[in-house]
């Protein structure tokens, strides 16, 4: 099949196409043989979710629950700076993936990793109840928002130039002082919800200009190290046979994990 002009501008990343072709085995692997090609149209109704790895709950049951964490803050200037953030990024927010590798990298998986991560606050608040759970909701769910400009969308994710230059700690501790600003509101909560997300990533050869130094952010700084650290863990190891070991996973040390034929 002849390629026509304008093929390199029309058939670039992040373009759906639909192809027909023969698939055969060519010395251990499959290949594609294209017989025709052509770009979608808005009359093909094409969702984005059908084709790439998405996160395992329905984006509508993961705003549900996100929504009922931020009707359950207590505190009206948490909750209102929350819902603003949230609200004002709720498109990109719940289809965004939380980074470009290692972790919940697929579409949704910012929503998801999120809703994981309130669970957990959730429990580890009913175990220690002078933790606050406005303080841990909010900061929970403003932690990572950043990432929806930091990077490019679910399809063939990539930092954007904002995200390389500022990234995405930085830019949501903005967002804060902004909201809070548009909303009128002055007081420790603002400052407490800037450290919080200021300080998520723990140290600061982890990327945090602050270490945590309220209980609230300690938590989050532990939970989402652990939600991160169990979704590396579960993928590797879903490709993993029983009595084997997985593959190597680089961000755990370089680590294989085994899993046991009687627990799997």
């Amino acid at each position: 099949m002849g390629s026509e002009p304008d093929d390199e501008q029309k058939y670039i990343g992040k373009t759906v196409v639909y192809v027909q072709g023969e698939v055969f085995d060519y010395r251990g692997r499959l290949q594609l043989k294209i017989a025709g090609i052509r770009t979608t149209n808005e009359n093909d109704q094409v969702r984005m979710e059908d084709l790439v790895q998405s996160a395992p709950e329905s984006k509508h049951d993961m705003l549900e629950w996100i929504n009922q964490y931020i009707f359950d803050i207590q505190n009206a200037n948490v909750q209102r700076i929350t819902r603003h953030l949230f609200k004002k990024h709720q498109e990109e927010y719940m289809v965004s993936p939380a980074a470009t590798r290692n972790h919940h990298e697929f579409m949704s998986g910012l929503a998801y990793h999120v809703v994981s991560m309130l669970e957990l606050g959730k429990a580890i608040a009913k175990q220690y109840p002078s933790l606050s759970t406005d303080l841990l909701y909010s900061g929970i769910i403003l932690h990572d928002l950043g990432k929806v400009r930091e990077l490019s969308g679910p399809i063939d994710t990539e930092y954007t130039t904002e995200g390389k230059l500022i990234g995405h700690i930085s830019i949501i501790a903005a967002e804060i002082r902004q909201a809070a600003n548009e909303l009128g509101i002055d007081g420790e909560e603002v400052m407490l919800l800037e450290h919080i997300v200021l300080s998520h990533h723990g140290k600061g050869e982890w990327g945090s200009p602050k270490a945590p130094l309220v209980r609230e952010a300690e938590v989050i700084h532990y939970i989402d190290n652990i939600d991160a650290k169990m979704n590396m863990m579960d993928r590797a190891l879903a490709k993993t046979e029983p009595g084997g070991f997985s593959e190597r996973v680089m961000p755990l040390e370089n680590r294989t994990f085994y899993k046991p034929h009687s627990f799997s």
